[in-house]
């Protein structure tokens, strides 16, 4: 009688393993297996971290083995199982490896495939035809769209992770409880004292140090000690959390009118204003999507306050970027136009403005839009419309990984109403909605192509700007994953022919754009891709914007946010509409009181802090594929990584501020945090 020897793996993670009983089903091309208990006698199976293996014993060889069914049945009381893989071997003696990398929960059953990847056009039996589809089928009733609020991004319809489906959960709730984590910030910070001091004004700039002193790094110390220094500022534009806005000055805009008598002490070169933009040395910082935005209410004894500056820049000899020029707000007949030669104070508050309208369109856009809800649209796609057996499944889901979960959390605890965002943020308490609603009215999908981004604000020179870290390691690991994405889509996709006629694929870029993105007409996401270089491309986007993307605008917020006055996260007083009237108590009464610094330090100490067991760019411990052209592949790209850590860490070593938010080594494959 012909046996075939069944390993199970089960998973590392708590309460992986379980006591119920499981059945298993081989279904072959020339019959099926008995439904089989698998079951050892005085044997505790299916343990966490456990390789348990079993003989199925059938009357006949079964042929090829196509499928496996797994069945969960309660014992006693159930508890879910995590199922790494499945390995059958023949009578033959040959190994089928059968991924599975899920949940079984309750009395659920898994039917897996082999760990093959197949296009939709390269199934030819009705049997697995038929189980491709059952599985889009089911996952199309578990992911379902919702919009959270009009004109955002659609996401997940859960209201709570616990709704989650169990395959998308974090492994520990616990860990990703932004409340406790922000209790954790707190007490580690050790600003507990501080915390419902609202209202209450710090002494000086130097009493911020009293929730400075106690986690520090390299970064924010030279941060607290360079602030107020115009090299600090402009320096940040490039290498900071939100090196994503500063553009190359082609023409000044008519609402920023300023003068060469303005600002020729402050240029170098023995020309004119005119003549350093034809030149290429002058570049702006325009944050005219935070005109109109309503500031933080929530608190009716104090009063918070929104700007919407304009900044001037300017490259000197040195090659630093230096602040020349800035206007507070949009209106030139309302607002004044600050310059280095305004009295001490009169333009350190105008960099102070700058400062936390930065700090604004970082966080809700820059780092949530731009990031974790548009990670999330291409998530909910992939699950909605491939397969597992579907090569782009496997390459995209180690990038997907906890991201609905994160977001879900956040829209639970974070961002929604009464929540911990509006505690601190001037765009708390609505601000925030009001400010991902205008921005999608401009979003592109070229804005996440990185090359193209960088080129369209005309900061694609590397010798105009040879400080530009952001851009240089951003070139260096998007070809990287642009060159393993190619060598994957490669070995599947041997034709544009073939890309046109995978029906999945097209169905995942028309799910993201129609639904996801819900057909905004300016937003010129695909419908449709034609050739592989257009896959390559996209799948590429979707890596970038989920790994290297969210690290370079979430890891470096300790860094740059953690020394109050150089990134505000509210303002207490009006923007300035004179000159002249700024002191030390102006500023002070300005910046967050004692409650909401602390609220702030907690929160970018929170969202800087790495997940424990954390998977970085290239790390791919599930194996979802097992063909040996793929595993090349992905070691190829591993070491392009390592290199370019490398280059990184040779370069930083030379650096009083260091850039590492794009050094892979540092980059986490998947927005989770």
């Amino acid at each position: 009688m012909p046996s075939y020897t069944v390993t199970i793996a089960t998973g590392n993670q708590w309460f992986a393993g379980t006591d119920d009983y499981v059945y298993i089903t081989l279904v072959g091309t020339e019959g099926c297996s008995e439904r089989t208990l698998l079951d050892k006698p005085l044997y505790n199976d299916f343990e966490r971290g456990a390789v348990d293996s079993y003989d199925v014993k059938v009357g006949e060889n079964l042929g090829d083995i196509m499928l496996v069914k797994i069945e969960k049945k309660k014992y006693w009381m159930l508890d879910d199982w995590y199922c790494r893989y499945v390995t059958v071997k023949t009578p033959c003696g040959d190994y089928v490896e059968f991924p599975c990398f899920r949940w079984l929960v309750d009395d659920k059953e898994v039917i897996l495939r082999d760990g093959r990847a197949f296009l939709p056009q390269d199934d030819k039996t009705s049997l697995v035809k038929q189980h491709r589809q059952k599985e889009l089928d089911q996952r199309r009733k578990t992911y379902r769209w919702k919009e959270w609020q009009p004109g955002f991004p659609m996401s997940i319809d859960a209201n709570r992770h616990r709704d989650l489906p169990r395959d998308i959960q974090f492994d520990s709730e616990k860990g990703v409880d932004f409340i406790l984590n922000y209790s954790k910030a707190i007490e580690n910070l050790c600003v507990n004292s501080f915390m419902n001091m609202f209202q209450s004004s710090w002494s000086d700039l130097a009493d911020f140090e009293k929730i400075f002193v106690r986690i520090k790094n390299t970064i924010s110390e030279y941060v607290m000690q360079h602030w107020k220094e115009d090299f600090m500022f402009g320096y940040q534009f490039l290498n900071g959390c939100n090196p994503v806005l500063i553009s190359k000055c082609t023409k000044l805009p008519d609402k920023f009118p300023v003068t060469d008598e303005m600002i020729s002490v402050s240029l170098e070169r023995d020309l004119t204003l005119e003549q350093e933009i034809k030149a290429g040395n002058i570049y702006i910082v325009d944050y005219e999507m935070l005109e109109g935005i309503d500031a933080n209410s929530t608190d009716p004894n104090t009063q918070q306050y929104l700007a919407a500056p304009i900044c001037l820049l300017y490259k000197n000899v040195r090659n630093k970027i230096l602040p020349i020029a800035i206007q507070l707000g949009q209106n030139p007949d309302e607002n004044p136009v600050f310059l280095p030669t305004d009295s001490q104070y009169d333009w350190m508050l105008a960099k102070i403005w700058v400062r936390s309208a930065d700090f604004q369109h970082h966080q809700t856009i820059s780092h949530l839009l731009r990031t974790h809800l548009i990670t999330e649209v291409f998530g909910i796609a992939m699950y909605r419309q491939l397969p597992a057996v579907h090569p782009a499944f496997k390459l995209l889901i180690p990038h997907i990984r906890f991201t609905i979960a994160i977001n879900t959390k956040a829209r639970e605890q974070l961002i929604c109403e009464s929540g911990i965002f509006d505690k601190a943020n001037a765009t708390g308490g609505g601000g925030h909605v009001q400010l991902v609603q205008k921005a999608m009215k401009t979003l592109t999908y070229r804005s996440f192509c990185f090359p193209d981004m960088i080129k369209s604000r005309g900061m694609d020179s590397m010798e105009d700007l040879p400080t530009y870290f952001y851009r240089d390691d951003g070139y260096k690991v998007w070809e990287a994953t642009k060159s393993f994405v190619s060598d994957v889509v490669g070995i599947y996709y041997t034709s544009d022919e073939r890309v046109q006629g995978d029906e999945e694929i097209q169905a995942f870029v028309k799910d993201v754009c129609s639904f996801g993105m819900q057909d905004f007409d300016q937003c010129e996401f695909p419908k449709s891709l034609k050739t592989r270089d257009e896959l390559i491309e996209y799948l590429t986007v979707v890596i970038f914007t989920a790994s290297a993307q969210h690290a370079a605008v979430n890891f470096g917020q300790y860094d740059w946010c953690s020394w109050i006055p150089n990134a505000p996260s509210t303002m207490r007083k009006p923007p300035p509409k004179e000159k002249g009237q700024a002191d030390i108590k102006t500023i002070i009464d300005s910046l967050p009181d004692r409650g909401r610094s602390s609220w702030h330090l907690g929160a970018v100490w929170a969202l800087s802090q790495y997940q424990e067991n954390e998977l970085y760019l290239g790390m791919y411990p599930d194996e979802h594929f097992i063909e040996s052209p793929v595993k090349r592949a992905m070691e190829r790209f591993r070491k392009q990584l390592a290199e370019i850590s490398s280059i990184i860490k040779r370069r930083n070593e030379e650096k009083k501020l260091p850039y590492y938010n794009m050094s892979p080594d540092k980059i986490p494959n998947s927005v989770a945090v």
